[in-house]
């Protein structure tokens, strides 16, 4: 069974977010990058997949070398092999047809994908990724089970789960239900320095999308405090100053 990851780097939940002076890109100076939370849930599931059906995992990213201690912990985790698609990414469509490009002819049987990333929430290149290969895509997968060339994946849709079966090859996109994190063993860490990072060039594709700007939300409001002997005081604000009852 050959499985790919699709790997995604994203800054550190904790950091401070600057953007550049034209506010069109982030200003990384100071940033620690990470895989991606859902990637990472995607990772785990994975290796579980492979671990169990006797599998090979390649991970993929698109975007420049800056990422390689990433993609190391996936080699440090399990993955066989890692890919790096040399290229600025622009946008979603630009990275999933990359992704595409990058992978013809390997046959993979499962790609996961985690359901979005945190830095741009788009949720897009799991299906785009999928029209592109010319397979069924299926979101927001809670699990999956592999029985020969079909799948059978429990998901989530509004107001409870669905339960389908899918024939393979599959592209997925997975929440954090599909498998808790890995930590990466010492063990693994001295593996993973022995596995080739593989560098292709990045395809002639054209984004579908111009970036204008970037900004941040509007900082909130000071918290007022009140007295919980002041209940009269807290309607009156409610009322009067912020027009909520």
């Amino acid at each position: 069974m050959k499985i790919l990851l699709c790997a995604s780097k994203t800054p550190d939940t904790t950091t401070k977010i600057n953007f550049s002076a034209d506010k069109k890109s982030l200003d990384n100076s100071g940033v620690q990058f990470i895989l991606n939370p859902n990637d990472d849930h995607g990772l785990a599931g994975a290796m579980d997949l492979k671990e169990k059906h006797n599998g090979q995992l390649t991970v993929i990213h698109v975007g420049d070398n800056s990422v390689e201690p990433v993609l190391r912990r996936c080699l440090a985790i399990g993955a066989d092999e890692a890919t790096l698609v040399n290229a600025n990414p622009t946008d979603a469509y630009y990275v999933a047809m990359q992704i595409a490009e990058a992978v013809k002819g390997e046959n993979y049987d499962l790609v996961v994908c985690g359901r979005e990333s945190i830095d741009f929430n788009g949720n897009e290149v799991a299906d785009m990724l999928a029209e592109s290969l010319g397979v069924p895509s299926v979101s927001y997968v809670a699990s999956v089970e592999i029985n020969g060339n079909t799948a059978t994946l429990s998901r989530f849709i509004d107001g409870g789960m669905e339960k389908l079966t899918v024939n393979l090859p599959l592209v997925i996109s997975v929440t954090k239900e599909f498998a808790e994190p890995r930590i990466a063993n010492m063990r693994g860490i001295m593996q993973s320095r022995a596995k080739a990072i593989k560098t292709v060039e990045a395809a002639p594709v054209d984004a579908l999308t111009t970036l204008i700007s970037l900004e941040a939300p509007p900082k909130k409001s000071g918290a007022v405090m009140i007295d919980i002997a002041e209940a009269g005081k807290l309607i009156e604000i409610l009322h009067e100053k912020e027009k909520v009852i």
